[in-house]
């Protein structure tokens, strides 16, 4: 019983030291392949810069926008300016200019300063 015991412990160990061998191999390898995939990656940069062309601006409609960013899915045209709220602009209200003089008399004292204030209300 007791050999037994031994031979399972020896076992034990034994597969304890496999498993961080392959662990340490299998990081290595991990390790290599990034190197290899980033030299590779130099070696193409070398052999030949490409260049970007210069993009020109180019002047599209709404609809052909759309058409572009949806495809064939959308047949029908938009009308942007359809959607916006309408703002009436109101006119300015502009004061009467009467002459003063004519309401003097009747302004003066508190009945005037009465009709003002009521007016005001």
């Amino acid at each position: 019983m007791q050999d037994l015991q031994a031979l399972c412990r020896d076992l034990h160990h034994k597969i304890d030291v496999v498993d961080e061998e392959r662990y340490d191999i299998e990081v290595k390898v991990v390790k290599n392949d990034k190197e290899i995939e980033n030299l590779s990656q130099k070696i193409f940069e070398l052999k030949g810069k490409m260049k970007r062309p210069a993009l020109k601006r180019v002047k599209i409609s709404a609809d052909a926008m759309l058409g572009a960013l949806l495809g064939a899915r959308v047949k029908e045209s938009v009308d942007f300016k359809a959607n916006l709220k309408t703002v009436k602009k109101e006119e300015e209200k502009k004061e009467e200019v009467t002459d003063w003089r004519k309401n003097v008399e009747a302004m003066s004292g508190m009945e005037g300063r009465k009709k003002l204030f009521d007016a005001g209300q």
